[in-house]
């Protein structure tokens, strides 16, 4: 929606991919608060909250006329963010299953990695045919009568009452958890590693189409990322029981540069560009379980929502400036090859921070547990 909003506002590529770093960084500074008040039973509350503020965002965005409107929007869309996108789903799920909860995560992934699939072509549909504010309309639809109520329907209504106790346990959980080099080892990887996705993906329609493909190349290789996604985590869920988080990991992050040079190949042309839809949709599937996962395996299944919350509050700050950085990169290169190269030079840092994380075991692990 970024270039006929541009046009009809009068405002820099820069200035529109602005307010999505606007938003995503709401949505990293709500995720600590969101996640807490998940572990102490709102899920339902949180997760329906959530789409009806989606609706109402997406219906005021369609009929705003005045730009300096957009900023404050987008602070409500980033709350809505943080309510209901996967974070508050882990969450969610890890409280339901408690230790069967990587299933249940995993599952959840498989289901949204349809997402791209499914709303690539759809939005592109509605844009052709409605323009980007009918096409926000029908989005605010789709939140309102589908997923407003499946939150209300399947998540837990009962809400328990926590003891001061049971609180002030979850908060020790989370001090010693801020103890521990696997914490900032793993912070430090999903930062950059988002940080790079979030600036790659923001820009993936415009960064395509200066490969030269038409515009149905383009979405039909977007389409691609999707099918990708799932396809990965099948294989995930397939190996759960015999590969560790650890060394799903590695592999995955090894993927992601190879993915970018293929970007980087002179006269690729659309089979490299299948193959790097391939590789970097099955790299970020895989990624979200790892994410998930990642902290009940690794540190501590007590206090999720709390712990996960603060692990990608920084990467969602990051990934709120990634794509404002890529568009500035674009502004003064003319070009997004300075984009991939640095992209490529990141995932150096990424790999590092996570093998820090694998091959580091948390200290008095007794203290996490229930």
């Amino acid at each position: 929606m970024a270039p006929p909003m541009a046009a009809d506002f009068n405002w820099s590529r820069s200035a529109i991919f602005g307010l999505a770093s606007l938003a995503l960084a709401v949505a990293g500074l709500a995720a600590y608060p969101v996640g807490r008040a998940i572990d102490q039973g709102y899920g339902r509350m949180v997760m329906a909250g959530g789409s009806l503020l989606a609706t109402l965002a997406l219906l005021i965005w369609s009929h705003v006329d005045a730009g300096w409107l957009l900023p404050p929007l987008f602070i409500l869309i980033g709350l809505a963010k943080a309510m209901t996108l996967y974070e508050p789903g882990f969450a969610v799920v890890s409280r339901r299953f408690g230790p069967q909860a990587r299933r249940g995560i995993t599952a959840l992934t498989l289901w949204g990695g349809f997402a791209s699939t499914v709303f690539v072509p759809l939005t592109q549909f509605l844009l052709d045919r409605l323009g980007w504010r009918g096409t926000l309309e029908v989005l605010a639809a789709i939140n309102m009568f589908l997923a407003l109520p499946l939150h209300l329907r399947v998540i837990d209504r009962r809400t328990p009452t926590l003891s001061h106790r049971a609180v002030a346990t979850d908060d020790g959980i989370v001090r010693w958890v801020l103890r521990q080099p696997a914490f900032w080892g793993l912070m430090a990887a999903f930062t950059l590693y988002y940080a790079l996705f979030s600036g790659i993906s923001f820009h993936l329609y415009p960064l395509l189409g200066e490969q030269g493909l038409s515009t149905v190349s383009v979405v039909l290789v977007l389409t691609l990322i999707g099918p990708a996604q799932v396809v990965g985590r099948i294989i995930v869920a397939a190996i759960a029981e015999r590969a560790p988080i650890r060394r799903v990991g590695v592999g995955t992050i090894l993927a992601l540069p190879m993915a970018l040079a293929l970007l980087l190949l002179p006269g690729g042309g659309v089979p490299a560009l299948v193959l790097f839809a391939i590789l970097y949709g099955a790299a970020n599937g895989i990624m979200t379980i790892i994410r998930g996962a990642a902290v009940p395996e690794m540190l501590t299944p007590r206090a999720y929502g709390a712990v996960n919350g603060l692990l990608s509050l920084p990467g969602s700050v990051c990934k709120a400036l990634a794509p404002l950085l890529v568009a500035l990169i674009w502004d003064r290169s003319g070009s997004y090859q300075p984009v991939l190269w640095l992209g490529i030079a990141a995932c150096v840092p990424i790999l590092a921070g996570f093998l820090l994380a694998a091959f580091t075991r948390p200290r008095d692990r007794s203290r996490s547990s229930p």
